[in-house]
């Protein structure tokens, strides 16, 4: 017998004549007129190639075949209810889920903190392991290892689900005692020492050299378009290192607002505008379209795209 003779409904049939061994009673079970029901119980013998109920003076009988094949039948329907019943939804209340994010050294001290916090009161058993975009590629992300990537991102795969969090705009931090903060002009930029901070897409990174411009990112391509390079001293990866290093006089960071406001109570820093345009800076969030429709995966996108939302406004 090939599967593609078995009309599911007939197992259903199947299953009701076992239960109630009574054509009409089956038949009123699931809502179906006698006639229907028996022309089912013809359909079934003849893929059976069994009687599987006899009519006796005991009512009908199943046969041999029919006894055998029902816990089976009762096993596979009940594994397709449950399949195509609606997924049960997500109680963070009680979940002790892990959720998998790669965030970027920017997006993790100004996302991860407020989220952690929001945690703690609304999925106190849920835990979060963050990741660098070096931990991480976009297979790993394809097949759902990892829940959610949130970073600048060059290029991705067109099959990623990916939402805007927010967009950022640049800045230039310095020591209030670094003599350009004084008289900050694009001359004056272009002269003092800069530090390099960027670090975009997934995988692991590669070393810069000085003299090549082509992979320095949004500041130094700004500056491009200008005709203008900068007198770039540290090159890093990390906003964090930057936003210290930037308290040495001689030395300026340029990089997104969000990454600078940390700094906002430190007397000894001060945060000015660039001297000229630098286009600005999008955070994505984006995921495998195998976790798209998964309740607990759309609980934590709403929740962290909530999150940024109060960020990005605040």
């Amino acid at each position: 017998m090939s599967i593609d003779r078995v009309d599911l409904n007939l197992l259903v049939y199947l299953d009701a004549l076992l239960k109630e061994r009574n054509v009409t009673k089956a038949a009123n079970q699931l809502g179906l007129s006698q006639p229907a029901m028996s022309n089912g119980l013809r359909r079934l013998r003849e893929v059976f190639e069994d009687p599987l109920l006899i009519r006796t003076s005991d009512g009908m009988t199943p046969t041999e075949r029919a006894l055998a094949l029902q816990p089976t039948i009762r096993e596979v329907l009940a594994t397709i209810d449950k399949a195509v019943q609606p997924q049960a939804a997500f109680d963070a209340l009680t979940s002790t889920r892990v959720f998998r994010i790669m965030a970027s050294d920017y997006s993790e001290p100004t996302l991860i903190p407020p989220l952690v916090e929001r945690l703690r009161k609304e999925a106190p058993g849920v835990s979060l392991d963050i990741m660098t975009p070096s931990d991480v590629d976009f297979y790993d992300v394809e097949q759902g290892k990892v829940d959610l990537v949130i970073n600048r991102f060059d290029s991705m795969p067109q099959s990623f689900h990916q939402k805007i969090l927010w967009r950022d705009q640049f800045v230039c931090l310095m020591s209030r005692n670094n003599p350009t903060a004084q008289d900050f002009t694009l001359e004056s930029y272009l002269q003092a020492h800069h530090i390099w901070v960027n670090k975009t897409g997934m995988g692991a990174g590669v070393g810069m050299n000085p003299k090549d411009v082509q992979r320095r990112g949004w500041v130094d391509n700004a500056l491009s378009e200008l005709g203008k390079t900068r007198n770039i001293r540290v090159f890093t990866r990390h906003y964090q290192a930057a936003v210290q290093l930037a308290n040495q006089k001689d030395l300026i960071v340029t990089l997104p607002r969000k990454a600078a406001l940390g700094t906002k109570n430190n007397d000894d820093l001060v945060i000015l505008d660039p001297p000229f345009t630098i286009p600005e800076m999008t955070l994505t969030m984006a995921w495998s379209p195998l976790l798209q429709h998964n309740p607990a995966h759309r609980w934590i996108r709403g929740l962290i795209t909530e999150i940024a939302r109060e960020i990005d406004e605040a």
